[in-house]
């Protein structure tokens, strides 16, 4: 069990280091969202997916440790194992609860971007086929009222 514990550290900076490198790609994504660089949010979510497999692999490996320093799962179980393996892994503990936060915060933050961007789109897709409506026929031709000219060109 003795060695153990500092894996357990070495393991929460690991886990650490990879949700900054998380927040790091959110911010990215923040910023072509806003900027209007949206070509590059297929890259960015590709990113978003491999730190998230990264994650989901980090989490389930710090459990196994925790089973074998014989504590239990999840949050009630890391809590206890980094507070048996002495005050740098509990303040590494206590970073890595902290940067998870702010991951929520910024995906929560990146989501709300999302959903603007989609109801103006939405927006201005409805505004466009009503108008189309008033202007255009079905095919394609602009719609001119009875006796108000002639067409100059026929296609």
């Amino acid at each position: 069990m003795r060695k153990q514990l500092p894996d357990l550290l070495a393991h929460l900076r690991t886990e650490a280091a990879c949700i900054e490198e998380f927040l790091s790609v959110l911010d990215r994504e923040a910023e072509a969202m806003s900027g209007g660089t949206f070509t590059d949010l297929a890259a960015i979510a590709g990113e978003k997916t491999v730190l998230l497999d990264r994650m989901a692999e980090l989490d389930a490996q710090r459990e196994a440790l925790q089973a074998a320093l014989g504590f239990g799962p999840g949050r009630d179980g890391a809590d206890a194992a980094a507070a048996a393996a002495g005050p740098q892994a509990r303040q590494a503990w206590e970073a890595l609860l902290e940067l998870a936060g702010q991951a929520r915060g910024h995906n929560l933050r990146n989501g709300s971007m999302v959903y603007a961007h989609l109801d103006f789109t939405q927006q201005a897709l409805h505004f466009l086929q009503a108008s189309a409506q008033l202007f255009y026929g079905p095919d394609g031709a602009r719609k001119t009222q009875a006796g108000s000219g002639n067409r100059l060109a026929v296609g």
